[in-house]
């Protein structure tokens, strides 16, 4: 089965209240790894390759190695560029094969927005490719993405139906309260449980989520940061020499409710890089004679296996849907 694109994926996820996770690929075993754990379960997925990841490992690497995962695993995969920053990175992952592409302009103004949005829609459609854009901001840091939270500011619901009929975006990321990288929150910004001694986050804005689909029902709509800091990975990192002493992520329960609306696609990327550094830490501590990288990585990819199934059966709600997704490839 060829690369997709996230069309046929988003209308089976909206009408089943589910949603595609998107996660993050910068090497052989991530994209193992999860395309395992998606095989096994019979979901579709979504590998996504930030900036940081094409000037880590050539996107021409990374094009290969997703279609090399097409060859050994019989599920819709769809290649897309996270936080596209400019018209020419997009324009490149196009050329490259990408199936869908993030242009990113939430750090311009509305009209800006709109306008650098557009030009990135026009190519890629031209070349049947849809993308993905932002309208809000998240605060945090992945790779070359960087914004304080004084500086993060919610969707404003009523500029939704502007943006999506002006750009002629396929998709839309918001921001209603995740946030990117393993610190998503301070601890002045949480409550910590009495009972567990962990630092809770601040739930969610789903009144925003629920006026963005008020306005612009039946569209796609993405949440980025999201990923949880699955808590047994980082003690096991902390076990093992790490220092994330409060790490905190967004909680399950509340990513599982907004993949029951018109949230389409939840993307995981810290969660990846904690399950893999889980994995390399806890078999350096038990096996310091070893120096053959298959004998560490492959811990780590298992993590990461386990790790996308739990995300696909709890979190995305995603497991066994791939059939009816692939039956309406031809129709997109």
């Amino acid at each position: 089965m060829p690369l997709i694109k996230t069309t046929a994926m988003f209308k089976k996820a909206h009408e089943g209240g589910f949603a595609i996770g998107a996660f993050n690929v910068n090497n052989m075993e991530i994209v193992q790894g999860i395309t395992t754990a998606a095989a096994e379960l019979n979901s579709p997925v979504i590998l996504q390759c930030s900036a940081g990841a094409r000037k880590y490992a050539n996107s021409r690497y990374l094009v290969h190695l997703v279609r090399a995962a097409l060859e050994v695993n019989d599920i819709p995969i769809a290649l897309h560029l996270d936080h596209g920053p400019d018209y020419a990175t997009c324009k490149s992952c196009i050329d490259d094969g990408f199936t869908s592409v993030m242009f990113d302009g939430s750090h311009y103004s509305f009209e800006e927005n709109i306008a650098k949005t557009k030009e990135v829609v026009e190519y890629a459609h031209a070349h049947n490719v849809v993308v993905e854009a932002e309208l809000g901001q998240l605060a945090g840091v992945e790779d070359d993405v960087s914004v304080d939270a004084d500086k993060a500011h919610y969707t404003k619901p009523e500029e939704v139906v502007e943006f999506v009929s002006k750009t002629g975006c396929d998709s839309l990321a918001i921001a209603i309260g995740t946030s990117h990288g393993a610190f998503k929150f301070t601890p002045e910004q949480c409550t910590r449980n009495p009972e567990t001694g962990v630092l809770e986050p601040p739930e969610l804005r789903f009144d925003i989520l629920a006026e963005i689909e008020k306005q612009i029902p039946g569209f796609p709509i993405v949440l980025h940061g999201a990923s949880s800091v699955a808590p047994e990975y980082v003690k096991i990192i902390n076990d093992n020499g790490g220092k994330l002493s409060d790490a905190v992520g967004i909680p399950e329960a509340q990513l599982r409710k907004a993949a029951k609306s018109a949230v389409c696609k939840i993307n995981i990327d810290s969660d990846l890089r904690l399950a893999m550094t889980a994995g390399i830490r806890e078999h350096f501590m038990a096996h310091p004679e070893h120096f053959d990288p298959r004998q560490y990585l492959a811990p780590g990819r298992n993590y990461i296996t386990e790790l996308v199934k739990h995300k696909i059966r709890e979190v995305l709600g995603s497991e066994g849907s791939a059939p009816g997704i692939m039956a309406l490839v031809n129709e997109y």
